[in-house]
């Protein structure tokens, strides 16, 4: 940072710290680009985002930078907080469009009613059945604590681990690793392995209940 850099990508409390302390000066930024801004203006962090932004920022000025919003989602309150930072002329670029069906065709999806006591032995019949003896699964729960017991269920054919925001990040490493690598086929996961993850190999996304 000290001898100057071209391009700065980082979290919003980082950034502040570093303004804060002085080692960041953002006046001369160019291009400014929110990714997951849906996510990121919706998880509290709205505050911090537009406090940094404000360094870059002055009001009405043709200078501002050009400014880039990446969002899953748009619902309205996306537009009202991007017209802050954009200028009026903005264009909005929708790769959805009108389509109801917002999944990959090529993916099946099914809703399987069961007890939650037979879950475990349900979940192994599921994953024979359907990723077979070398395909990948993850399996998506609610909670840390749920996702330890799947993954030490007796009931589950295959050798599974679990991922979630208890695991030391360089444990979670070792464990992605082995999952990419084929050590083991099943990841019982919460929604910490949600994002970022590109595993060709996974065949099957189970989902322990109804997402929230």
């Amino acid at each position: 940072l000290r001898s100057g850099i071209d391009i700065l990508v980082g979290t919003p409390g980082r950034i502040k710290d570093h303004i804060q302390n002085s080692k960041l000066e953002l006046s001369s930024v160019k291009h400014v680009v929110l990714d997951e801004v849906d996510h990121m203006l919706d998880m509290g962090f709205a505050e911090q985002v537009e406090e940094i932004l404000g360094f870059a920022y002055k009001k009405g000025s043709e200078n501002n930078p050009q400014t880039l919003l990446f969002s899953a989602t748009c619902p309205q309150w996306v537009y009202d907080v991007a017209k802050k930072y954009m200028r009026d002329e903005y264009e909005q670029i929708d790769l959805i469009g009108k389509k109801t069906q917002r999944t990959a065709t090529t993916v099946e999806h099914l809703a399987i009613q069961c007890r939650s006591s037979q879950r475990a032995g349900v979940l192994g019949d599921i994953i024979q059945v359907y990723s077979g003896s070398h395909g990948r699964t993850i399996v998506f729960c609610e909670t840390k604590k749920e996702a330890n017991e799947l993954a030490m269920n007796a009931s589950l054919k295959q050798d599974a681990q679990s991922l979630h925001g208890d695991i030391p990040q360089k444990q979670r490493e070792i464990t992605l690793k082995g999952f990419r690598n084929g050590v083991f086929e099943v990841l019982i996961a919460t929604n910490v392995a949600a994002r970022g993850l590109d595993i060709p190999e996974v065949d099957l996304v189970i989902q322990c209940s109804p997402p929230k």
